[in-house]
């Protein structure tokens, strides 16, 4: 488990692509592998990934086809900065709010503004999802947990603050990029069991009528 509290941005230095799977090779600081073991779970732009090997300040990871086809783990070259997190521990303060690191889906950068005042991004998603990306709630994007801002029908803003920018990679953004989304769970549960009791309700009421 996750808290969406991107510890720090770290570089890709190489990539061992094979058929079905690419070994991620990314250097970390030593704070960032202090008592890392292998086996141990760390967020790569918000994807849950097993250490499966560290060497020096090398950190690897496995990445399989089905996590290649639903992220933009696919996309990343040699120099790529990827937002990483280590796993939660228990006592520590969580500062944003509960993710698995199991992505959802991606979203397109549709828009960008960046001013002295404000750093704003507009995200495209399937329709399907904005069921359960609502205004002030939160969302998963690249691993970091942020709060929705004004939302239309397949689209949502994003409202980054000087510190978020400092610590990942957001302030990197082109149009045209895609970032790996995770839905906030119980939100998801809360809609999904709302939807659920309406239906059952709705065809209750259908039967009672016919009866």
């Amino acid at each position: 488990m996750f808290t969406g509290i991107v510890q720090a941005t770290c570089e890709v230095v190489a990539i061992n692509k094979k058929d079905g799977l690419n070994t991620l090779e990314v250097a970390m600081e030593p704070e960032l592998r202090e008592g890392l073991i292998t086996g141990a779970s760390v967020a790569n732009n918000g994807v849950c990934l097993t250490v499966t090997r560290i060497k020096d300040d090398r950190v690897f990871f496995d990445v399989m086809e089905e996590t290649l086809s639903v992220t933009n783990l696919t996309k990343l070259q040699v120099g790529s900065q990827v937002n990483i997190e280590r796993s939660l521990t228990f006592g520590r303060e969580i500062g944003g709010h509960i993710l698995s690191g199991h992505i959802h889906t991606q979203a397109r950068v549709c828009g960008l503004s960046n001013t002295s005042e404000h750093f704003n991004i507009e995200l495209e998603v399937d329709k399907k999802w904005m069921n359960y990306i609502l205004y002030k709630g939160f969302v998963g994007v690249n691993g970091c947990s942020l709060t929705i801002g004004a939302t239309t029908e397949n689209r949502f803003m994003l409202h980054l603050i000087p510190e978020t920018l400092k610590l990942t990679n957001l302030d990197l953004l082109e149009l045209g990029d895609k970032l790996n989304i995770e839905i906030d769970s119980q939100t998801q549960a809360i809609v999904d069991t709302v939807e659920r009791v309406l239906a059952q309700r709705g065809l209750t009421d259908s039967l009672n009528s016919v009866g």
